[in-house]
């Protein structure tokens, strides 16, 4: 059971470093060797874990959509606007997640990596929650889920990469904020809109509260 343990914390440590390196030098300029400087891990650890770089860079970008996870709410749509928030915030902090959504974007990762698998993984679930939001009564009748969600993915990367450029995402919250400002009238019933939350600082305190929960 130790060398399991042992194991586990030693591809999870292979993992944060692959991103962080991946994060600031892109897919291209990054070296097997930067990754095991990084993790403080011999070649032969990383290989038993990962055959190539190309599968190390696959097992980053697998590990971007649970970054979203968020406690259940009544009102689906108040979810999938705390997924969006919970994600922004944790991008300003955490390499694993940011090393997985530059692999996701960055056009010199080889055709090998499929990149896009990400996009489809947050297309899913998101879609599944917007089905629950429609069957609750939360929706205009005229929204249809799939491609909501695949406006609303998209508009997210194009938001986190401009942020990143102009402020390394300090104001990601913000324009995340106005985003939801333009969309949640469009897709959701009149009703509903006083009692969602889509405040800029919305990520931060559902991580926080999340973290009273655990203590």
């Amino acid at each position: 059971m130790a060398k399991q343990e042992r194991a586990i914390r030693t591809r999870r440590a292979i993992l944060e470093a692959a991103g962080a390196v991946f994060d600031e030098h892109g897919y291209t300029s990054t070296t097997i060797a930067m990754v095991l400087e990084r993790a403080e891990v011999t070649k032969g650890a990383l290989y038993f874990h990962f055959a190539s770089k190309e599968s190390l860079a696959q097992a980053v970008l697998n590990e971007q959509v649970p970054f979203g996870a968020v406690p259940p709410q009544p009102c689906k749509l108040q979810e999938i606007v705390d997924m969006t928030f919970v994600v922004g915030q944790r991008l300003l902090s955490n390499a694993l997640l940011r090393g997985s959504v530059r692999l996701a974007v960055d056009q010199e990762t080889p055709s090998g990596v499929d990149h896009g698998e990400p996009f489809r993984q947050w297309a899913q679930r998101l879609t599944e929650l917007l089905e629950l939001a429609r069957e609750r009564g939360e929706l205009l009748p005229t929204v249809k889920p799939r491609e909501t969600v695949e406006l609303l993915v998209g508009s997210f990367t194009g938001i986190q990469l401009m942020s990143r450029a102009l402020t390394d995402r300090t104001d990601l919250g913000e324009r995340l904020s106005v985003m939801w400002a333009h969309i949640l009238p469009s897709i959701a019933v009149p009703g509903l809109l006083p009692g969602l939350d889509a405040r800029a600082d919305r990520g931060e305190r559902v991580l926080a509260s999340q973290e009273r929960a655990a203590s």
